[in-house]
């Protein structure tokens, strides 16, 4: 079949990634349905609308990135990435379907789904290093920051879809049912891995084992001041901003009265903006670090406003706005990374990444959660806002000072235009991977 000539939708010109793209927007349709349920039953059925509870969930679900992440990318660098995607998937699949016939047989309880949001969290730190570094495997290189962004249209297509179906479901034929077909949603990942045509796939390049590997994707990381400035950057609005299941699930109850049918719908239009962001970004040929600093500094700008709305219509429309800057910065960040590191340590480095996007949402939900309950909805996304300003602010601040980054204003488009830190060529990325051998070898021999 011939490629499609729009740039935007250019990867789904290759069987593999066309399959791998249709199979994750079916389950992940589920999972954005498991998400709002799984709240909605905290908040409302398990709890008398405690925030802090919804955020323990929420903190559970990503603690697993903090303690597996490193590991996780050991094994994506090291395992045929298809094999272990059939095993997250089977295993989300069976935790799914396992939580569905608990609630429907009435014997759940909160510590039930502290429980088994913690085992999907496992599951997820395993699954997401080696789910980003498969796209690398589907399209050429220079199709991968187009196929980054369509996973992230995929990913927003779905959470279109699946808050809104979820909202409707809870309310017509209850939570457990939800969970089941979450469940079951995964099946059709594993159908599709099934049928790629393996003599299209990039041939896989296996790290060997050796010791020291989670501390050479630190040392590379370390290496790489621009990425750290971008973990820095996304870990902080992750932390404190991205926190929408949890205050989206309390604007909707406790500041606008509202059900479990317009908590999805929130979800849904928040996805219209992140799906915008996510196409456009798959347009795009190369990704600077300009692009990733100001999207976080227009989430919370756009934050701040949404926080302020007075009416539920005003708060929707408003959310369009953060979802197009949070999806823009996200996106960006997982393209830049990606297409700037070397296939070798690339599992590595994204777990690292998957760590400072996931990880750190435990250290930020139950605090948003205390801030919801006790002070306000609102504040609690006023305090993610402030966070992405200040920290958004600061890169640049830190990028001028130490990167000789210049900043210039004009009157004419481009409004700013900016100079760029130095990217390593290849020959200093090869440098750089074997000075960190030699630092290896000096610190086994002492």
């Amino acid at each position: 079949m011939p490629r499609p000539r729009s740039r935007t939708f250019a990867s789904l010109g290759f069987f593999n990634y066309r399959l791998w793209f249709a199979g994750a927007l079916v389950s992940n349709v589920g999972t954005w349905m498991q998400r709002v349920a799984q709240d909605w039953v905290v908040l409302t059925v398990l709890t008398a609308d405690s925030g802090v509870a919804v955020g323990v969930v929420t903190a559970l679900q990503f603690l697993p990135f903090l303690i597996f992440g490193p590991f996780a990318g050991v094994l994506a660098d090291r395992i045929e990435p298809r094999r272990l995607l059939m095993v997250t998937q089977a295993s989300s699949a069976v935790l799914g379907v396992s939580l569905g016939a608990l609630v429907l047989l009435g014997h759940v309880e909160l510590w039930h789904m502290y429980a088994f949001a913690f085992a999907l969290g496992v599951v997820s730190a395993f699954d997401m290093p080696v789910r980003q570094t498969f796209v690398s495997a589907l399209v050429p290189q220079d199709s991968l920051p187009n196929a980054v962004g369509l996973n992230s249209a995929s990913f927003n297509a779905a959470r279109l879809i699946g808050p809104a179906l979820a909202g409707f479901a809870v309310a017509g034929i209850g939570s457990g049912w939800v969970f089941i077909i979450n469940g079951l949603t995964f099946v059709a990942t594993i159908v599709a891995l099934l049928l790629m045509r393996t003599g299209e796939l990039t041939p896989f390049t296996r790290a060997p084992r050796s010791p020291g590997q989670i501390k050479e994707g630190l040392r590379y990381v370390r290496g790489r001041p621009e990425l750290v400035v971008v973990m820095i950057v996304v870990s902080t609005v992750a932390m404190l901003g991205l926190n929408f299941q949890l205050t989206s699930a309390m604007m909707a109850r406790v500041e606008f009265g509202r059900g479990a049918e317009e908590y999805g719908i929130i979800g849904s239009v928040l996805a219209i903006g992140s799906l915008s962001g996510a196409l456009l970004a798959a347009r795009r040929s190369e990704v600077r670090l300009r692009l990733i600093l100001g999207a976080a500094m227009l989430f919370g700008i756009s934050s701040a406003v949404m926080a302020s709305m007075p009416t539920f219509t005003l708060y929707l429309i408003s959310s369009t706005a953060v979802g197009f800057s949070a999806l823009t910065m996200l996106t960006s960040a997982n393209a830049f990374i990606q297409t700037t590191t070397p296939a070798h340590v690339r599992g590595r480095v994204m777990a690292l990444y998957s760590v400072v996007l996931m990880g750190t949402t435990p250290l930020g939900s139950p605090l948003i959660g205390w801030v919801g309950e006790h002070v306000g909805p609102r504040w609690a996304i006023g305090a993610g806002a402030i966070a992405s300003i200040l920290v958004a602010g600061g890169a640049v601040a830190w990028s001028v000072r130490y990167w000789n980054l210049e900043v210039t204003a004009h009157r004419h488009r481009p409004l700013l235009e900016f100079s760029y830190p130095h990217r390593p060529t290849e020959r200093e990325d090869a440098l750089l991977r074997l000075r960190a051998q030699q630092i290896e070898d000096v610190t086994n021999q002492t």
